[in-house]
């Protein structure tokens, strides 16, 4: 809905930049607070029918945005619909986890980060044309039909793939709570292992240094990236004077970006990993995943500098095209090596990936928010520049430091790690 909302501000009559913000933003919000629940349910019912349920419920969402009366419910239905959009962001990296072995995971998670990435590209592209043409209603509706056309396809074709739930399913076994055996043993009650289920990203967050610095590393520069993305529909229609339907082709941008990091970065990670592990006897370790996070870590900063200060200096509208595309690819590249690193180094990777995502829609919601405002202060130039010192001083140092000492680190974190858990688990056994 980025590209409709001029139109949306027509339509309710806001005229306040901040709550205008809000109908976008508050979306992330709730999408901040989906995966703490959706990625432990996972874990313990398995992945299927949370997704289903949770695609289900973004078909009604949207409809409810469609026929919102006045600003409030919509931003209410925006909410709701963050809430029913998570399950894919907590769940679809454990499944890619779930499914292919160490040495072949970069190049399926390359493709599952793309995927929604891809879609913040063509959402905005076609959300502008629609918008212009037959009204911004119609964004929500289409959105409703494409999340019922994945329910058709996906209902009676999607299978498990969390591997203790289909055991216990191949068992005939009813009581899927099993599954939950570390921090719940056996005589505990369901409400008891429910909550110790959905407290785990939490845990995971504040107990391991390593889950909390490199969650907050991905939600600065996811932050910034929807700060990109929010603050497009300004710079090319006031400073560009693009049309809104042609005002979406500037998402195209980051979007070069993307689909060249989930070519080549993927490849890079899989090159990296694979010297390393046979360097070390055939044998992989999370930290041989933090290379290639070093090196995507350096695009984003160049990215950022390109494209406050082509923006700033109001060159042709393709250089700052171009530089959203350096930060797009260095975004996707740091992205996968942070995702592969979190599901290679946590047993529980759904409850990991799921702090994580809490951490990026938290700032996805805060950054829109004072964007704008900071644009009209700083300006272009100097407001990238800020947000590119950030990405410098979070993003340089501390995957060098993981690099040397984050296998020393974890042996010491009371966080549940990976290979004490296949070693000991009582379902794998």
């Amino acid at each position: 809905m980025a590209s409709a909302l001029p139109d949306i501000a027509k339509n309710y009559g806001i005229t306040n930049s901040a709550i205008l913000s809000m109908t976008l933003s508050i979306f992330f919000l709730s999408f901040a607070l989906g995966p703490l629940f959706d990625g432990p349910l996972s874990e313990i019912y398995g992945r299927r029918w949370v997704l289903h349920i949770s695609n289900l419920a973004h078909v009604i969402f949207n409809l409810g945005c469609a026929f919102s009366p006045n600003s409030g419910s919509l931003i209410a239905f925006r909410f709701l619909c963050g809430w029913a959009a998570a399950a894919p962001e907590a769940v679809g990296a454990a499944t890619v986890n779930d499914l292919f072995a160490d040495r072949e995971k970069a190049v399926a998670m390359a493709v599952y980060v793309t995927g929604p990435l891809i879609g913040f590209v063509i959402a905005p592209v076609s959300g502008g044309f629609i918008a212009q043409t037959i009204g911004f209603k119609y964004v929500f509706i289409i959105t409703s039909a494409m999340c019922g056309l994945a329910a058709l396809i996906g209902i009676p074709f999607l299978r498990e793939t969390y591997a203790p739930v289909i055991r216990l399913k191949l068992a005939r076994s009813s009581n899927l709570e099993k599954t939950t055996q570390t921090f719940a043993p056996e005589n505990q009650s369901i409400w008891r292992i429910l909550w110790l289920n959905l407290s785990r990203p939490v845990t995971l967050l504040t107990r391991s240094f390593i889950c909390f610095i490199l969650s907050l590393y991905l939600a600065m520069i996811y932050g910034i990236n929807l700060l990109m993305f929010a603050t497009f529909p300004s710079l090319f229609s006031d400073v560009y004077h693009f049309s809104s339907g042609v005002d979406g082709l500037a998402y195209i941008g980051p979007g070069v970006g993307y689909v060249m990091a989930a070519v080549f970065g993927a490849q890079i990670s899989t090159k990296i990993y694979s010297t390393l592990a046979d360097r070390n006897g055939g044998k992989g370790k999370p930290e041989m995943r933090i290379p290639s996070l070093i090196f995507g870590s350096f695009f984003i900063p160049i990215g950022l500098f390109w494209y406050g200060w082509s923006a700033e200096t109001r060159i042709h509208w393709i250089m700052p095209m171009i530089g959203a595309g350096i930060f797009g690819f260095g975004y996707i590249t740091a992205l996968l090596s942070v995702y592969l690193y979190l599901v290679d180094a946590f047993a529980f990777a759904a409850s990991a990936i799921s702090g994580a995502a809490m951490f990026q829609s938290l700032l996805g919601f805060i950054f829109p928010l004072f964007g704008q405002d900071m644009y009209i202060k700083l300006g272009y130039g100097k407001g990238n520049s800020l947000l590119a010192v950030l990405a410098i001083v979070i993003g340089i140092p501390f995957p060098i430091w993981i690099w040397y000492k984050g296998e020393d680190i974890r042996k010491r974190s009371t966080a549940f790690l990976a290979s004490d858990l296949r070693s000991s688990s009582p379902v794998s056994s």
